[in-house]
């Protein structure tokens, strides 16, 4: 909306021609999402405690964690709202992909805030049932998958970008559809099961998001984009603006999520994180980047896969407790042991992404 009315005033006044630049507007709307994250995140915790929604604690978890109960959950609200306000205000909205990540970070969020709802409000420790909670980020994946093949076909869009290799980038026809369905749902669920930690989810998507920035930044650009032999997108930079507001919304999120935690953020917060950065992956071509810059997402989910088939084929565990942080708290790692070190690890990974798309 900003991006507009600044276009308008150039006419009259040309010092605002600067936000014509992508790069201010993405800084802007950082410190947008961060101010507005410090600024509502005590009042947000405060009206989750009025309303008396805390955490519901597993009784089979670590027994560390039975002192959390009943600290204020549902915190995603406010991650939403500082993203959704920062990027209607410092995108272009002419741009269909910003669109595109509203849907699905809002779309996402709907099904995480159902979820929680039931568990906290209704007391329904179970939530919503698992099928149905599946259906519903199906069916939003779904319609964003078939909505950018109908409109991509044969295009860069539905092309898949192999690390290493410049010049294979083959067309996926009608996969594309089953590649973003597994994306877009796959992060969602993969953010979730790391959410288990002061602060452990949060850091890593900031982490990606911001690496995500610098590749949407280039994918939109056509000199850079030819320099490091990716697809030129003709909409994708602006999805910048969309990576940048994350890592405002989580930064300001973590002054009050960080060890000893004042709120969670729940589904609400770690679905529609996890699925925004699957389609943001998407949209830049970039499926298997993510897999790498996201690598503790990817590790928590094969922690759990591994415990579960293991338990089921064999009678054995694994992990002392699956997702894989908590088997190092059993371990007898400190909780911020545990979450500092994920974090460091998250950032090598996301270094490590950031390189492999310069070496093609």
């Amino acid at each position: 909306m900003l991006a507009w009315v600044f276009g308008f005033l150039v006419k009259y006044i040309t010092f605002f021609n600067v936000f014509s630049y992508l790069t201010v507007r993405a800084i802007f709307a950082l410190l947008t999402a961060l101010v507005i994250s410090l600024v509502m995140g005590q009042k947000v915790i405060d009206w989750l405690q009025k309303l008396q929604i805390g955490q519901v604690i597993r009784n089979d978890g670590p027994e560390s964690h039975l002192s959390k109960k009943g600290t204020p959950t549902m915190g995603g609200t406010l991650i939403l709202a500082s993203i959704s306000i920062s990027v209607l205000l410092w995108a272009d909205l002419k741009n269909p992909y910003v669109w595109i990540a509203l849907f699905v970070l809002i779309g996402y969020g709907l099904v995480g805030f159902a979820d929680d709802y039931l568990k906290v409000v209704r007391k329904n420790t179970a939530g919503l049932i698992a099928r149905w909670k599946y259906f519903w980020q199906s069916v939003i994946a779904l319609i964003v998958a078939f909505g950018l093949y109908v409109y991509g076909k044969d295009t860069a869009v539905t092309a898949l970008v192999v690390p290493f290799f410049k010049d294979v980038v083959p067309q996926l026809g009608v996969f594309f559809i089953l590649l973003t369905y597994f994306v877009v749902v796959g992060a969602g669920n993969a953010v979730n099961l790391t959410d288990g930690l002061d602060g452990l989810a949060i850091m890593p998507t900031v982490f990606v998001a911001g690496g995500f920035a610098l590749v949407s930044w280039a994918t939109g650009n056509v000199n850079f984009a030819d320099y490091l032999h990716i697809p030129y997108i003709r909409y994708s930079g602006e999805l910048m603006i969309v990576c940048m507001a994350i890592v405002g919304a989580g930064l300001g999120f973590l002054w009050f999520n960080t060890y000893p935690a004042m709120v969670f953020m729940g589904d609400v917060g770690s679905l529609a994180l996890g699925g925004v950065l699957g389609i943001i992956a998407v949209l830049l071509r970039q499926e298997f980047l993510l897999l790498v810059m996201g690598g503790i997402f990817v590790i928590e989910t094969l922690s759990v896969i591994l415990q579960v088939g293991s338990f089921k084929l064999r009678g054995k565990r694994i992990f002392r407790m699956a997702p894989i942080h908590h088997h190092y708290e059993l371990k007898g790692w400190p909780e911020p042991r545990v979450i500092v070190r994920f974090w460091i690890i998250s950032l090598m990974l996301v270094l490590i992404g950031l390189v492999t798309l310069k070496m093609r």
